[in-house]
């Protein structure tokens, strides 16, 4: 039996993908349990905070994403140990999570013409002020701590990444066209041979 066991739902998308990817990173062999709604319904009174993803830990469970990224990074090298540059890390970890609060009522509308409004709204407003927000954050690259990537960048590339990808209607790809160093963190975190190697095995 693997020591860890991440659980999330079967999607390999926003917060639990960042864990899954961290645990790969850290080379952890891990149990990638995936609950679908059935599953998660029976489930959710079990859970810490009544969310996901939750990291279960030689039987301790421990929630939050940011806190699962931190437990995982501290350990692993993939976290600064200096105070003060591990407080900035985790702070660019609590803006992905400010981008997901904001975005996440937007990406929920269902009236197609209320939608376009909204999120080309949002593409034109609010995602440039973050995304001007992060590239302050960024030095000499390609990762927030320079030339070694730490869990903070993997958060970066699976929140910034969704809105790459096109997955989002009436969003552009481009849509942080403006931020360089923001896009070279991202594109370093994919071109990661870890990265790589985890969605070479069809994840």
């Amino acid at each position: 039996m693997a020591p860890y066991k991440l659980t999330y739902f079967d999607a390999a998308t926003s917060r639990g993908e960042e864990c899954r990817l961290a645990l790969h990173l850290a080379g952890l062999s891990f149990e990638d349990e995936r609950l679908n709604r059935d599953q998660w319904i029976a489930r959710r009174a079990s859970t810490p905070f009544g969310a996901l993803p939750v990291l279960t830990v030689d039987g301790r469970q421990l929630a939050q994403s940011n806190a699962i990224l931190r437990f995982i990074g501290s350990q692993h090298g993939l976290h600064p140990a200096e105070p003060f540059e591990a407080a900035l890390h985790e702070s660019v970890m609590g803006a992905v999570e400010d981008l997901r609060t904001r975005m996440a009522p937007i990406l929920r509308i269902k009236d197609e013409a209320e939608k376009k409004r909204a999120r080309q709204e949002a593409a034109a407003g609010y995602l440039q002020e973050w995304g001007a927000a992060l590239e302050r954050q960024i030095g000499a690259g390609p990762y927030l701590a320079g030339a070694k990537p730490c869990v903070a960048d993997v958060k970066l590339f699976v929140a910034v990444g969704a809105y790459l990808k096109g997955t989002v209607d009436y969003i552009p790809t481009d849509v942080f066209r403006a931020f360089p160093k923001l896009l070279r963190l991202v594109e370093a975190v994919k071109q990661h041979p870890k990265v790589v190697e985890w969605y070479a095995q069809k994840h």
